[in-house]
């Protein structure tokens, strides 16, 4: 029989070939079971996916693994031992880090105190050994080809670079088994392509790699083996050479998800937006800019995508485009043929121009909020009654974006936090609508949701154009901007590199003016 432990496992006393084993693994919250007998068999220095819409259970399952949950029922073996964790402490002692697809990082301090948080390094004196933990954080970001200077400020780096920390943080651990739960939601194709390296040498090094994903194109290019999770039960695992993109997706919604195509016409109305030699300057930073001469139309009825890398300035764009960034740009704005200088998203709105935030929890969402509450946000004057706001005129406002969205709640007053990514996603853009824009700015609107509400966020921002919007779209995966935009503006390094029709789009093309110059 097996013997229990909460300690580290050396993995030359197990013969076992799996380094990780979760048998019957059950985990219940108030009013919902979130794994239900679930089994999980990962072999030693394999790449693992685990694949589900959001809410299936992934992350719940990977929580349990690296000792933030206790199971309610079922067995957690880690090299071949029956093993209970009593903190996530125990976890990483057995070898096991995790990078969560939430970010974790206290803003307010530097790069490097974020990686060694809780396990600080120190001198003879007991004192913080700073240059120590900042050369080994530079090594760890030498290692994901990415340049994050380990003393800034953590909450003056971009969401992407914020993922990058996550990161570097799980790896400082030197860990046995890694598990990432939707490490690239935030990272551009290069970001992606390095992280890609970084698993392939851990690989080779003999680490085991638990990869959770919803870009089936990551999946069919890293993973050995796929494990499919449903409404919290295991569906199936299968050899990754065993099945289809396509088959896994039906596995993951219950149902076969046919392709929905975007590429029919959509009327293009009259100009909307003009902008005409836009730069925005950056003193601080030798290149001396963040934009830099960026001249393009919008159309009513048209999609425009922004392409480009981290740092390409496809947020800064579309925050100036919204009074949301630095005041200081010069060029010129005109909406609707009239010059405009928005010096705070308010004066936007009253325009008519609506922005969804690339990093979703920490702009976009209000958890405090109930879901009538988040959509009825921006609209609050129209549920006052004698200054006082009205709980029912307030329901009556959200209800109507909650059900043209689609937005699957068990009422208006659930909780935001308690919906899946994809549905706090259609609340914002419910939000917004209220706001009757002619102008609707997404960024990155997609990140770190599943296939099955990409594509009916996808149907929605289609039929939203098709009623005469005029859609800017940013996104990090390329496949995302060649199935929805009628154009695409590619950046690289804040200047504007290429515009290209849809029919003239491809990811190589795309690529390659995304790092020119």
């Amino acid at each position: 029989m097996s013997q229990r432990t909460s300690g580290c496992i050396p993995s030359d006393m197990s013969t076992s070939p799996f380094a990780v084993r979760m048998l019957g693994i059950t985990k219940r919250f108030p009013g919902v079971v979130a794994l239900d007998d679930v089994t999980l068999e990962v072999r030693r220095g394999e790449v693992h996916a685990i694949c589900g819409e959001n809410g299936a259970g992934k992350s719940t399952l990977m929580k349990i693994l690296s000792g933030v949950y206790h199971p309610d029922a079922g067995v957690l073996e880690v090299d071949g031992r029956d093993t209970r964790f009593t903190g996530t402490r125990d976890a990483e002692r057995a070898g096991i880090a995790i990078i969560h697809q939430e970010l974790a990082l206290v803003e307010d301090l530097p790069v490097a105190a974020n990686v060694f948080l809780g396990r600080e390094r120190r001198g003879a004196l007991g004192l913080l050994d700073d240059s120590s933990m900042a050369e080994e954080c530079s090594s760890l970001f030498s290692q994901l080809d990415c340049a994050v200077d380990p003393g800034d400020r953590t909450g003056n780096l971009r969401v992407g670079d914020q993922q990058l920390v996550e990161i570097a943080k799980a790896l400082s651990l030197d860990a046995s088994i890694v598990v990432m739960d939707e490490p690239t939601s935030a990272l551009t194709e290069v970001e992606s392509a390095r992280l890609e390296r970084t698993i392939q040498r851990l690989v080779a090094q003999g680490k085991t790699i638990l990869y959770i994903s919803h870009k089936m194109d990551e999946v069919f290019r890293l993973a050995d083996r796929i494990t499919v999770l449903r409404d919290g039960r295991h569906v199936k695992t299968v050899d990754t050479t065993a099945t289809s993109p396509r088959e896994i997706t039906g596995w993951m919604v219950g149902r076969d998800i046919a392709g929905h195509d975007f590429h029919g016409s959509r009327p293009r109305g009259d100009k909307l937006l003009e902008v005409r030699g836009l730069s925005l300057p950056w003193p601080e930073h030798p290149r001396g800019y963040r934009l830099n001469d960026i001249s393009f139309d919008l159309h009513a009825g048209e999609i425009v995508g922004i392409a480009g890398l981290m740092g390409a300035g496809r947020t800064e764009l579309l925050e100036v485009l919204f009074g949301a960034g630095d005041d200081t740009w010069t060029g010129s704005i005109e909406l609707r043929g009239r010059p405009v200088r928005f010096r705070h998203p308010r004066e936007a709105c009253e325009a008519r121009v609506a922005m969804v935030t690339e990093d979703r929890k920490r702009l976009g969402l209000f958890p405090d909020l109930d879901v009538a509450g988040n959509v009825s946000l921006c609209a609050l004057r129209e549920a006052l009654r004698n200054g006082l706001l009205s709980r029912t005129a307030e329901e009556q406002l959200a209800a109507g974006p909650v059900r043209d969205t689609g937005v699957k709640t068990p009422g208006l007053h659930a909780t935001i936090t308690g919906l899946s990514g994809g549905n706090q996603q259609k609340c914002i853009i419910g939000r917004w609508l209220l706001t009757k824009p002619e102008v609707l700015l997404l960024d990155d609107p997609t990140r770190g949701i599943d296939v099955g509400a990409k594509a009916e966020l996808y149907t929605l921002i289609d039929g939203l154009c098709r009623q005469g919007l005029g859609v800017i779209l940013t996104s990090s995966e390329l496949p995302e901007l060649l199935t929805l935009a009628d154009r695409i503006l590619v950046l690289a390094e804040g200047r504007l590199t290429a515009e290209l029709a849809r029919a003239e789009a491809t990811e190589a093309r795309i690529m390659e003016a995304a790092t020119a110059g």
